[in-house]
Formats: C-alpha cells, structure tokens, sequence
C-alpha cells in the first residue's frame, strides 16, 4: 500500500494536466473549486489580516484570508526568541510593566484581540489584547506589529471579558470572570456575596501617544456574578455598553468537600443576566469625584452606580459566552450555551423601559432587572450550544457558532429565521466575519475556530492542534474551504481586517527604540562605533550591516557590567540583523533601522564568540566577533594579532581584477535601473540608496587597498581588496533584487534628456 500510495503521489508531482492530478489524488470539481478560492499565487496577498489571540502562548498570531499563511506571531506576555522579545533591555522593559506584585509573569494567556476604530469603523491603527490569567491589557501598534505598552489592573483577579473597544476608540472594556475581593486582600468565601465582587473597567486610551492612560480609566463595581463578554453600543446604542454574566447563582463550589461542584450550581437557574451600563454617565460621575480610589484605581461604587441610573440587569440564556450589537445599533444578540435559542434584544425597547423605570425587579444587590420579555425583539432556535455571533454585509444575516452540534448556522436576525447551517470539525467556539463587528462589515469570509482537530491533521502525538476553518460567506449557502492546524497556543478569538486598511513600515528611522517610539540614546551610525569604560561599567557603540559586526573584538574585565547598543544601519527593507553570545541569553533582533540594547554582568573569565543569527548575506557566517573577558585584575593584551594566511603580490593583482570584473556587472546593473522609471517604485529606491551606501564603503576600501599597494604591503592590500570585493558583493545584490523588482512590476524605459 505503501508503494501504491508513493507511485501515486509520484504520478500527481508529474502530471501535465489537471485532470490527471485530480484523478492522482482523488480530487473533486468541488475540491479544486475550494483550493482555487484560497490558492493565492507566489507574489500574491492576501485580501484580509486575521489577528488571532494565541491562548497560553501569550502571544497574536496573523494569518491572510483567503490563504491562511501564517505570518507572524507577535509577542505580548511572554517572550519570545526571534523577536528578541524579553531579551533586550527595550522589550524587557515592556513586560516589566506587566509585573505583579513585584514578580515577572512570564505567562500570559491571551483571549479577545480588538483593532482600534473610527466612528465604528476598523481603522487598522492600534490592537489590543487581554491576559486572562494575570488581568492585563496589552496595546500593540499596528505599524511595526509590536507591543508597546502592558497596563496591570491593580483591582481585578481574571479577566475572560476583554478588550472591546468604543466606536471612536478612546476608551476599551475590560471586565473581570471570577468575582473576588476588589483590594485584593484575604476574605474567607463564606463572605462570598458581601465582599466579593464583579467589575468592569473602561481603560482610557489617548490615541495620539498611543497609550493607555491608568490614571484617566475608571472600573465600576458589579454584583459577584461571573462577567464575561462585552460589546460598546453604535450610533443609535453609542454611550451604553453590554456585558454579558453567567453563575449569577453566586455558587462557590467545594467538590473536595463533597459539595456539587461549581458546573452544577452554576447552572442551575434557567437565565443569567446581561449588565446593561451607561458608561458615559458613569464617566461623568468620575470626573465629578463620585468614586473611590482601590488600589489605585478610581472605582464608581455599586450603589452609586445604581442610584444614578448607570446600571441594569437582563435577563440572558444562561451560560452566554458573547454579546453582540448589530451594526446599526438597533439589536443585541445574545446566546447561551446551555440552550437552543439566540435571543435578539431591541435597543430602543431597553431604552424605553428604563426611561419609565418599568423593571420587573431588583437583584440582591438593588440593581433594576428589566423584563425579557418586553425587551426581546425576537429568539431563534439556532442549534444546541449556541456560542458566539457576527453579522455578514448583508443587512439582518448574522453567524452563530454551535458549540456542541459542531456547525455554524446562518440566520436573518430581523425577520426571526434560520438560513443555512454548515457542519464543522469539531467544537467550535468563537467565529468571525471579515470586519463583523464593527458598523461596517465586510461579509465574504467566515473563520470557524474549533477547539478540537481529531482527525484532521496528521497525528503529532496526545497534544493535537487546533484547527481554523475557512469558510465561504458569499453565496446563500456556506461552503467550507480549507482547514488550517493551529500549532501553538488554543486560540480563543480573533478578528480580521481588510489588509489595505493596514500601513506598517518596512524600516525604523536610524537608530530607533521602537518600543518607546522614539531616537534611542544609544543609536549609532557607521564610523562612529566605539567602547566607553567607566568604572567597572562599559558600554558598547555599535552598528550591524551586512556581513559584519563593529566592533569585532570587545574586551572586558571579569565582573564588569556590559551593555551593548546595535544599531541595524541598513536601509533595504527585510535586511533584519541578530546578535547572541555564547554562555548567555543575549539574543537580539535588530530590523533595519532599529537600535536595540542588552546589559549582562561578565562574571567568567573566557573567550565568547558572538555572531548575527539571521541568514543575511552570502558571508553571513562570517559576520562574528569575540567577547573577551579577561580575569580580573589582568590587562588587554597589547600583542600583535595572529596572521593567517601570507598574502603577495600575485594575490593582489588577481583579486583586483576579479574586482574589476564584478564592478563591471555593477555597471550594467545600474545602466538597467537609470535607465527605467525606478523612482516610481518606493521600494526600489530604498534599494537603490542602500546599494549607494555599500559602493561607498566599497570606495572606502578601494582607497585602503591601494594606499597598502602602493607601500608594498600586499598583506593588508590584499586583505583590503578582499573586503573592496565584499561591498561590491553586496552592491550587486541588492541592484539585482531591485532590477528583478522593476522586471516583475513592468518597469518603463525613460527618454534620455
């Protein structure tokens, strides 16, 4: 079977024509027609980004739609190698921010991703990102794809429920799971329902720094129910919020006692309660001083909340897990996932009622409870273990996921009625549309994220990978298109945005600390590298370019604490350097433009080699260097460097004219590019000017090389020539990258003047 099988796959490779490859693998019309709508040909992009939250990686994944090529994973919470991320003094500096208690968490376990907005529109500026575990809420700028700041709530214990972000994006919800005292102190759960506590916070985000602002943000105080989801009310529904709860039975648990345990007496009422809250007047009493400072954090108490009519309860199918206001504002859909229906809510009907204060009661905790009934604009039977819902392009369509049925149904959330299901694999939790939350979805696709593969994928052992499925949106009837294994992290949600909405630089101006946004003080330019000692501290200048490390040899003295600064001096697009020392954790990724710091403390004497850790050129391996850590009380050696291999001057004379051949291909290169409309083409004339910088250092060496020559010393002549060449190496490169640029793109010829 196994020949079989080889012969076949063999016959598949070799085929001339589709059909025999379909007839090779066993292909349907019906298959070739889901590859042909995901197939994105070599060059290609994709229509839409995907930011999905990377679980216990603590990271974001993006993917493309309709391909679902993976990307990047960004790093948040925890570190993560290739950026460097939590190995350089920039990025720890980062997650130093998220510290708790004075303690480094290094585990972050993200959940609901949320992309800024304008007037309710994805704005493709800012992503957000919370931590469940430790509640966090990270601020990723979408302009480099890398986390900027972490915000540590000083009141709040896990956080399921966040981010969402308000139409306009200054400020972002983030509400609290398991309710618990909110200063943080020990309370015995027999005190459960009186000092134990629900919240939610609405972080104010200042949209020109790009950052989250603590001391403007404010929490409100909620009864201990479990909250969990969230969504900001639009345009007819702008300056409400809705959070969805569920064991609002108040139970503890206790199964190690003999007691039910927590999944019994958190599901035992038929409804829980959706947190109806106008945060704009809550905002309004802050600012007139009406709440209280816990932990550092101003809070609107609960009775506060309640007597000025900041905070209502509805009732929801129990177990919800999302709330989802419709793009026009009008509706709020919500399921649970121990019932069968969806329930749509009508704004206008909620509003009504409160302004009569027509409740049909209060909780424990004398908050209004409206009536159900009253409110619900309509409730559809949409499949067992209803989860999650987004709206499609077309007015009243919306998805829900079906958790335990395994499919995703379609339906028209106006006029009450079901449209189509599909049948996924297996267990899907969250979903979503392209867009399909903000005012202006954008319909097409549908990503179903299950929590279980099975048998999908071939099998890698006990632990399987997720599996997101891409499904097809645009016609009366889904159709599935590809399955995608997810291999790190159990993604919980995602959101994708239209990819041309997205301007992210390709370089950082020179010398840059990206994550502050600004000239670092340690930026260096080429000629200016240099090693400064003061005391038992040293600093290292230096810069990294293709295909070498300045400087190439520092000396320190055991004990000493070392910092290096590189800054990456390229200026072509993709040319990203790294830097690692052998016997330490230092591990940098430097991208073009970029300086980036790491401190370590020489405490053993030896000799360390060093080196760039990215692929960058033909002598990669030969971009390395040596620390040299001296033992202590001991002297930099002061003796003549070790010569290798003894140059003439019949050494010299044929690297120079092997120099003389490559500058020749320069020249007919160059010809090609002047001689078309490159300025045209931005990135081309990055490549163009970085080309212009490696044939300058290349004149530098030249002058060397001949200045050695004309002294007879072939040695360094020829060593020099040697390096001349290397520029010019390097020169070429970079204007063939660019003339294969100008011949894809249909570069035009320019008249002479």
């Amino acid at each position: 079977m196994l020949s079989l099988g080889l012969a076949m796959s063999g016959a598949a490779f070799g085929a001339d024509n589709l059909q025999d490859v379909m007839k090779a693998r066993g292909l349907t019309d019906k298959d070739i027609l889901a590859a042909a709508k995901t197939y994105t040909p070599t060059g290609g992009r994709d229509e839409f980004l995907a930011f999905s939250s990377g679980g216990q990686s603590g990271d974001v994944m993006v993917y493309g739609i309709p391909s679902m090529r993976i990307l990047k994973y960004i790093a948040v919470f925890t570190p993560e190698p290739w950026q460097g991320y939590g190995f350089d003094d920039e990025s720890k500096a980062v997650l130093a921010e998220g510290r708790i208690n004075g303690k480094d968490i290094l585990f972050g376990d993200t959940h609901h991703p949320a992309i800024s907005e304008t007037d309710g529109k994805y704005d493709g500026q800012y992503l957000f990102i919370n931590d469940k575990n430790n509640p966090r809420l990270a601020v990723i700028d979408l302009k480099d794809f890398e986390t900027k700041q972490i915000v540590v709530n000083p009141i709040m214990h896990s956080d399921h429920g966040g981010a969402f972000v308000s139409p306009n994006t200054d400020y972002i919800i983030e509400a609290s799971q398991y309710p618990s005292p909110l200063d943080g102190k020990y309370a015995p759960l027999s005190d459960f329902n009186k000092k134990y506590r629900g919240l939610n916070t609405y972080w104010k985000f200042n949209r020109e720094a790009g950052r989250i602002e603590p001391d403007n943000s404010f929490s409100i105080e909620l009864p201990p129910y479990s909250q969990d989801l969230s969504d900001f009310g639009k345009l007819v529904s702008d300056g409400w919020s809705f959070t969805n709860s569920f064991c609002s039975e108040r139970y503890v648990g206790g199964i190690e006692s003999g007691r039910p345990p927590f999944e019994a007496g958190c599901s035992q009422k038929d409804t829980d309660f959706l947190h109806i809250i106008n945060w704009k007047k809550a905002a309004e009493l802050i600012a007139a001083g009406k709440g209280k400072m816990i932990n550092g954090m101003s809070v609107l108490p609960l009775k506060t909340a309640v007597k000025n009519g900041v905070l209502f309860l509805l009732p929801e199918a129990k177990s919800p897990h999302g709330v989802d206001v419709s793009p026009d504002g009008k509706y709020i859909v919500v399921s649970g996932k121990l019932d069968t229906h969806a329930s749509v809510y009508d704004f206008a009907k909620i509003k009504a009622l409160i302004d009569k204060k027509d409740f049909a009661g209060k909780d424990d905790y004398g908050v209004p409870i409206l009536d159900m009934q009253k409110s619900l604009h309509t409730q559809v039977e949409v499949g067992l273990g209803p989860l999650h819902s987004q709206y499609d392009s077309k007015p009243c369509v919306i998805y829900t996921s079906i958790y335990v049925d395994s499919m995703v149904t379609k339906w028209d959330y106006c006029k009450g009625k079901v449209l189509d299901q599909i049948h996924i694999h297996y267990n899907i939790g969250h979903l979503m549309t392209m867009e399909g939350d903000s005012e202006d979805p954008q319909g097409k696709y549908l990503v179903s994220l299950n929590k279980l593969a099975i048998d999908r994928f071939n099998p890698v052992g006990p632990l399987h990978p997720q599996n997101h499925q891409l499904i097809d949106i645009s016609g009366d009837k889904m159709q599935l298109l590809y399955d995608m294994p997810v291999p790190l992290g159990e993604p919980h949600y995602a959101v994708a945005i239209r990819a041309d909405k997205l301007k992210p630089k390709v370089r950082y101006s020179l010398g840059w600390n990206s994550r502050k946004d600004e000239k670092s003080e340690f930026r260096t330019r080429p000629g200016r590298e240099k090693i400064v000692r003061d005391g038992n501290k040293v600093d290292v200048y230096g810069t990294l370019i293709r295909s070498h490390i300045t400087p190439e040899i520092i000396d320190v003295e055991e004990g000493d604490t070392v910092s290096v600064h590189f800054t990456n001096v390229e200026r072509a697009e993709d040319e990203t350097h790294g830097f690692a020392i052998n016997g330490t954790s230092i591990n940098l990724s430097v991208e073009p433009g970029k300086t980036v710091s790491a401190t370590f403390t020489a405490d053993k004497p030896g000799v360390y080699p060093y080196y760039c850790t990215e692929f960058c050129s033909a002598l990669h391996l030969e971009m390395e260097g040596y620390l040299l850590v001296r033992p202590k009380g001991t002297k930099t050696s002061t003796g003549k460097a070790s010569q290798g291999v003894k140059y003439t001057e019949a050494d010299y004379t044929k690297q120079l004219a092997t120099n003389v051949q490559t500058q020749g291909v320069i020249d007919s290169v160059v010809a090609y590019i002047t001689a078309r409309n490159f300025k045209d083409f931005k990135p081309v004339v990055s490549l163009v000017e970085d080309a212009t910088d490696q044939l300058n250092f290349a004149a530098d060496a030249k002058k060397k090389s001949e200045d050695f020559a004309a002294k007879k010393d072939w040695q360094n002549a020829t060593l020099w020539a040697q390096q001349w060449f290397q520029y010019q190496v390097k020169t070429a490169d970079i204007g063939l990258r660019a003339k294969t640029y100008l011949e894809e793109h249909g570069a035009k010829l320019v008249e002479n003047k």
